[in-house]
């Protein structure tokens, strides 16, 4: 319980085996993504078989996090591979299948033509290459380059201020998630969301397959932001998807966006993650920036939940060593947390009873110097709720779901134990926490701790009861 802050890592081919997996848990990992824009599925049910073996051998709960890949739109291959998009000159973006020249290039969204007007932009390759539309005929979109130069085939396709009439979830998203679903994933994030009913729309597979799966909405669209509380309120958790994002609307205006959607997520107690170029430098180096490590700390001081890794744990050359210098810099920034709560009680969220014994429970804790805050839940959801305000102690939720166990590695401070069967009643509560925190030695005798539950047990969503004890 050292590190608050939890560590998402994207698995890949230098990750993907026991020892190095082994390495990263015990460095600081808690929830392990997969990301379903590359390898097969079986490559990646294997990985996750991985996974649950390490988490079993270590006694330590991993999440998965399933990240599908979203309906991505990209341009076609070039005749010769590469070639040059000269500022001023014009270019075709067709629907219709052809081989690319600097003049005339496949897109792969075939109602384009019908969702985009003339004056918007296009951009192209990570946001590096931009378009604008002058007219539209038929399946033809025709542009004036704005910002050009080298680019080859594939590159992916931005379309800012569009609003486009395709779903989140495509086929392909469809077959990978059966495949989740099966594997018992703890997280789906749902890419590209644009609106609630995406949202809704995952929501709705999921309990069809009758799946746990909590759902990550990445925020990584223009009109995302335009529907975020919302997409909050559907979702069970965000992601602050900062590459796409960065592309989609002004990169100056990342970092405050990155504050909104932390903070908004806080105030409905859902978990949000902080991913994109965290440490990129140590995909190559040992070592970070000194910028990549102020990043890390102001996004565990905007309130994060977690900070996540890409392609440092991929392909990186130092994925363990990457894992071991985000979990300094968090234990550094906690050491200087604030306990006083950001969310001040003018700022919570319509949960009356909830944000009033939870607010409670945070001053309770700070004034007796509780050395640990015990939450009793099925779903997970008092836990997630204290955990909003960021206490100075650790949480540790006792549950009876192996599921919500596993989920709870996402929530700030969150740690889990199984309770050894349902908790029926208040004395009997008590004495069993006593001994869990004794046993463990999370606590010593003569030291205070608070708990909070819903009474009656087992009702998801009714935190309504706290109570101090001297052990």
């Amino acid at each position: 319980m050292l590190k608050k802050t939890k560590i998402v890592a994207t698995l890949g081919p230098v990750s993907a085996n026991v020892k190095t997996l082994t390495a990263m848990a015990q460095a600081g990992l808690n929830v392990v993504r997969f990301n379903f824009s590359h390898e097969t599925k079986e490559k990646h049910a294997d990985n996750m078989a991985l996974v649950r073996r390490v988490s079993k051998k270590l006694g330590m709960p991993i999440a998965i996090l399933q990240d599908l890949s979203g309906p991505k739109i990209r341009i076609g291959d070039f005749k010769e591979g590469r070639v040059e998009l000269k500022k001023g000159k014009k270019i075709v973006l067709t629907t219709i299948p052809c081989e690319g020249t600097a003049a005339r290039v496949f897109v792969n969204y075939k109602r384009l033509p019908q969702d985009i007007r003339p004056g918007k932009f296009i951009l192209l390759d990570d946001g590096k290459k931009k378009l604008r539309v002058d007219r539209i005929i038929k399946t033809d979109i025709h542009c004036t380059i704005i910002v050009g130069g080298d680019t080859k085939g594939r590159r992916g396709v931005n379309l800012p201020g569009t609003h486009l009439r395709i779903s989140s979830i495509t086929a392909k998203d469809r077959q990978d998630l059966e495949m989740g679903i099966q594997e018992q994933v703890d997280f789906v994030a749902l890419s590209f969301v644009r609106r609630v009913e995406d949202v809704i729309e995952l929501r709705g597979i999921l309990q069809r397959a009758k799946s746990k799966a909590r759902i990550i909405a990445k925020i990584e669209t223009d009109e995302a932001i335009k529907n975020l509380d919302e997409i909050i309120e559907a979702a069970d958790g965000v992601m602050v998807a900062r590459g796409d994002l960065a592309v989609e609307v002004p990169m100056e205006q990342v970092p405050f966006l990155q504050k909104r959607i932390i903070r908004q997520a806080r105030q409905f107690g859902k978990p949000a993650i902080v991913a994109t170029q965290m440490l990129e430098s140590m995909i190559n180096a040992p070592v970070p920036t000194r910028a990549e490590v102020s990043d890390v700390a102001n996004s565990i001081l905007d309130g994060t939940d977690a900070i996540m890794l890409s392609e440092e744990t991929t392909l990186g050359k130092y994925p363990v060593e990457t894992i071991a210098m985000m979990t300094r810099i968090a234990c550094e920034v906690e050491e200087h947390y604030a306990d006083v709560s950001v969310l001040g009680r003018e700022n919570l969220t319509e949960f009356a009873v909830v944000d009033a014994v939870t607010h409670a429970v945070i001053r309770a804790a700070r004034e007796v110097d509780a050395k640990l805050i015990v939450a009793l839940s099925e779903s997970g959801s008092t836990p997630r709720m204290v955990a909003r305000h960021r206490p100075h102690c650790p949480i540790l939720a006792l549950t009876p779901s192996l599921t919500t166990l596993r989920q709870l590695t996402l929530s700030f401070g969150c740690y889990s134990l199984l309770t050894p069967g349902h908790l029926n009643d208040v004395d009997h509560v008590i004495t069993a926490i006593r001994k869990i925190v004794l046993a463990k030695k999370l606590a010593k005798r003569g030291e205070c701790i608070v708990i909070v539950a819903g009474v009656p047990f087992g009702k998801a969503g009714a935190t309504n009861m706290q109570v101090v004890i001297t052990l």
